[in-house]
């Protein structure tokens, strides 16, 4: 790391320990007024917010903001509660679950595991949880997008691997995942992100058809894996680890690529489940829908319009 870079980390840190301080009182303080900063200075991302709300959830205008700042809040708090990765853990009182039958049967699950989770509620909090679950040796992967800035990027990551869990570049993650797999470990992805169009199979999420990552699902397929939807969703001052019943590949009759594509509507449908429960958790200011696919004639997907990158 270059020198500059080793200077910014030190800082990050210093920052990040004086936060922490405060508690999730004074970071919560602070993750709502981030959320209020963006939605003044960021008008291009707060109309997208409220316009995609009004499209896909039928909401009038000024329900649409309401749920639109709400969510620019919630976000906020998203990016600041990575302070606290290191000290939220499953014995935390403010943390349930939801249900816990299902919880324990994930716990008790001897299986390769796809976890399959979204830009909602804490989903840093949730990165550091999934760590938890099992014990060494069992791998335990969080698979994720790396930044450019190498300060930035390594102040993340040893945040999010704090409790245990590794983290993956997405784009170099797939044999790294089949080793896990082949262990019974777990692989946590984020399948609600827009994607490319060569890496994605055109599916209605909220309404409308969005380009949904089909890696999850191939790498869940291959490694006969058990999906299991999951998010930490946030109730007031507390969180609650909300999962659904799993999805096993291992049980899918169909040809590869019919399985494939049934497990990715399988994460997506969850995912849409888990938003329309509290739209105002999700992480609406994402371009969602912006790669679209070419209709031939016959009225049916074909040839990408573009190949634009993940936005």
């Amino acid at each position: 790391m270059r020198s500059g870079s080793k200077v910014k980390l030190a800082l990050l840190r210093f920052f990040a320990s004086l936060v922490a301080c405060t508690g999730f009182s004074g970071v919560t303080a602070l993750g709502n007024a981030m959320g209020r900063l963006i939605w003044k200075l960021v008008p291009e991302r707060r109309e997208l917010a409220i316009s995609s709300i009004m499209k896909h959830l039928n909401k009038d205008r000024a329900e649409a903001e309401r749920i639109a700042f709400e969510s620019f809040r919630h976000n906020g708090r998203s990016f600041v509660e990575i302070v606290l990765t290191h000290t939220f853990g499953m014995d935390s009182p403010r943390l349930r679950f939801d249900p816990p039958e299902l919880f324990e049967e994930l716990k008790n699950c001897q299986r390769p595991i796809v976890a399959a989770t979204a830009h909602f509620g804490s989903w840093e909090l949730l990165a550091s949880l999934l760590g938890q679950v099992y014990e060494a040796p069992r791998p335990r992967m969080v698979v994720v997008r790396r930044y450019p800035d190498e300060a930035v990027q390594a102040f993340i990551a040893e945040r999010r691997q704090a409790t245990g869990a590794t983290m993956v570049g997405h784009r170099r993650a797939a044999m790294d995942v089949v080793r896990a797999l082949h262990k019974n470990g777990i692989a946590a992805f984020l399948v609600d992100h827009n994607t490319k169009t060569r890496e994605a199979a055109f599916l209605p999420f909220l309404g409308e058809e969005a380009a949904v990552n089909m890696g999850p699902a191939l790498l869940a397929v291959r490694g006969k894996a058990l999906v299991w939807p999951v998010v930490l969703e946030r109730d007031g001052s507390d969180y609650v680890f909300r999962l659904q019943k799993p999805l096993d590949t291992a049980e899918l009759t169909g040809t590869r690529e019919e399985n494939i594509r049934e497990t990715a509507r399988f994460y997506t449908e969850a995912v849409e489940s888990f938003i329309r429960r509290a739209p105002e958790q999700w992480f609406w200011m994402h371009e969602r829908w912006k790669t679209k696919a070419r209709t031939s004639k016959a009225g049916t997907n074909s040839a990408p319009l573009s190949n634009e990158d993940d936005d």
